[in-house]
């Protein structure tokens, strides 16, 4: 589906988003439109409403008003169970719903049926494919092991390699790497970086606290507070110390350094 949408043209494009749950507002009226060729990160703090954002993006929470379109189809008018064939996504919580005796392959190999777990015999074109992926991930002499028997890097780098497995035209990453130590939160950006360089790369939305987390392939900025818009656009527009004191309440400055990251301090 991703060749379908042409280079600047709109991949989401969701309008006048409310939550409400009760009395309380959750996410309030956000407008946000990305297009194809950018990488998205969504910055907030715990409870800015980064992960509700993308569970309304994704169809897996319905927004009290609002509407949203991802590759040009409206949610609520598309079959999901088609369109997340086309959606890959990577979170902690996908840990606990992927049954513990699964492989590290067929994870993979989930991928490209957009389940949990693996319930249809693959045609061995797909063995290989699934076997070429493990070794991309540097989890080829894991392939066989159980899923729950990984450390936390490897099983984040194992659902990142099962988003990659469907060719998604998008992928949303909701706070991957917020259990990993320095050594894996790298090998996971190093794999993310290669993959958004990638032909036919797909649009990265990731979701974070933390602006070492940023890559420097990402393009854009979604700065979250309250359910509220702080500030949304280019990163070198958004990520500044006022954006930051206003997202994080904390009077924090930012520097970028020669390789792309950000660093942000009090």
């Amino acid at each position: 589906m991703s060749s379908q949408i042409p280079v600047g043209q709109n991949v989401v494009k969701a309008l006048n988003l409310n939550l409400r749950r009760g009395a309380d507002t959750l996410i309030g009226d956000i407008s946000w439109q990305v297009q194809r060729g950018q990488h998205w990160v969504i910055l907030g703090a715990n409870g800015a409403g980064k992960t509700l954002l993308l569970r309304m993006l994704t169809g897996y929470i319905w927004p009290t008003r609002g509407s949203v379109e991802i590759l040009g189809q409206t949610l609520g008018r598309v079959d999901l169970r088609v369109l997340r064939r086309s959606l890959g996504w990577v979170a902690k919580a996908l840990e606990e719903l992927t049954p513990p005796e699964t492989t590290v392959l067929e994870v993979i190999l989930s991928g490209t049926e957009a389940s949990l777990g693996l319930y249809v015999e693959p045609e061995a074109r797909r063995v290989r494919e699934a076997e070429e992926l493990a070794g991309e991930y540097g989890l080829g002499r894991l392939a066989h092991r159980e899923f729950w028997r990984l450390s936390s890097g490897e099983k984040q780098r194992a659902l990142l390699a099962r988003a990659a497995a469907g060719r998604p035209a998008m992928m949303f990453l909701d706070e991957p790497m917020s259990n990993l130590d320095m050594g894996g939160r790298e090998q996971f950006m190093a794999l993310l970086e290669k993959l958004s360089a990638a032909p036919g790369a797909p649009t990265i939305i990731l979701t974070t606290h933390n602006t070492l987390e940023i890559g420097a392939f990402m393009t854009h900025g979604l700065m979250l507070k309250g359910g509220a818009v702080i500030a949304s656009g280019p990163l070198a527009e958004v990520m500044t110390a006022e954006t930051l004191k206003a997202t994080f309440d904390l009077p924090l400055k930012v520097e970028r350094s020669p390789s792309g990251r950000y660093l942000a301090y009090l």
